[in-house]
């Protein structure tokens, strides 16, 4: 019998990028029995300069794209065959030859809030200290609470945890999912419902990339896909590339797809500072996944209106783009790392 081709995964080093690598690994195996044969898959760990880079803020040294660049590039040199990501930390435009692909079914999106100082962000101390790299987060949190303290907080899970006890911060906010598959539940105070702060696009939600030209690859991924999941990530990724997000951009979506084949998406485009926040949702065709999101898009950018797109601008420059045409493809989506 022929040998088996190893099929090369590629991942960055932290325990959750790790222990999502690993699922995935998993599923791959109980779909394609053929990779359960002895060293017939190789995990291949890649530090990005995102994750060398602790001591700045993203948006500071590039945007989050410095989470998979190594990765891509690693890739178009045929040194691995397949990345594992989060979706919520994937640019809004993958770079020429590489696929992405949505895969397995999305778990809970909501935000946790974890704190040591009260139960909701509702019930913090007047003053209060929040620690969280992104953008999205601070800006709904202080359009709720403009009294509250919002500082940069970066580092993977743990590191974030143990921050957080040592008291250099009040409260932080991470992603449910993420506490779910590294089986850190237990360190959520209370969770966060949508309508109070909206999750990132794609949160939530695995992400497997390889080259275009890769079919076995392709076909791989392609048969860990969850249908209605694949369907929202598309819609909240076309939102995403009217608004053209970058890591200074405050942007939230979250699309559902209900059992008759009706999707419904919501968006919102803040400030930054949280004075102001713009809403839309709407509902579409689940066969129109991608057009429902550019009208929400679009609605968005006219909601804004000029005071929410103008204090975005002077955050940063290039920041809306309102063209998909135009090719920005340094322009990533809101800043964070392993939350």
């Amino acid at each position: 019998m022929a040998a088996v081709d190893k099929l090369r995964v590629g991942t960055r080093g932290s325990p959750l990028a790790l222990t999502q690598t690993n699922q995935v690994i998993s599923i791959l195996k109980e779909h394609h029995a053929v990779l359960c044969k002895n060293g017939a898959v190789d995990t291949i760990v890649i530090k990005t300069t995102g994750d060398r880079e602790q001591s700045r803020l993203l948006s500071e040294i590039g945007g989050k794209g410095l989470f998979t660049k190594e990765l891509d590039e690693a890739m178009l040199r045929n040194e691995i065959d397949i990345a594992v990501h989060s979706m919520k930390d994937m640019p809004t435009f993958m770079p020429d030859g590489i696929v992405l692909h949505a895969i397995t079914e999305r778990i809970d999106p909501r935000d946790a809030f974890i704190s040591t100082k009260a139960k909701t962000i509702a019930e913090l101390p007047q003053g209060a200290v929040v620690g969280t790299a992104s953008l999205r987060r601070k800006s709904q949190i202080l359009n709720m609470r403009p009294d509250l303290k919002v500082v940069p907080f970066r580092g993977n899970v743990e590191t974030r945890i143990s921050k957080l006890e040592a008291g250099d911060v009040n409260a932080t906010l991470l992603a449910f999912a993420g506490l779910i598959r590294l089986g850190k539940q237990d360190a959520v105070t209370s969770l966060i419902e949508i309508d109070q702060v909206l999750p990132a696009v794609g949160q939530g939600v695995l992400a497997a990339t390889c080259r275009e030209e890769d079919l076995r690859a392709n076909a791989m991924i392609a048969s860990l896909s969850h249908p209605p999941t694949t369907v929202a990530v598309l819609a909240e990724r076309a939102m995403l590339a009217v608004l053209d997000g970058s890591c200074q951009t405050p942007i939230a979506g979250l699309a559902h797809l209900d059992g008759t084949g009706k999707l419904d998406l919501r968006g919102i485009i803040a400030r930054p500072d949280g004075v102001e926040k713009a809403e839309v949702e709407l509902s579409g065709l689940a066969s129109e996944a991608e057009l429902l999101g550019t009208q929400v898009a679009e609605k968005l950018l006219i909601e804004a209106g000029p005071s929410i797109l103008d204090a975005i601008k002077a955050s940063g420059p290039d920041i809306i783009h309102p063209h998909p045409e135009m090719e920005h493809p340094e322009n990533m989506k809101e800043n964070q790392q392993e939350d």
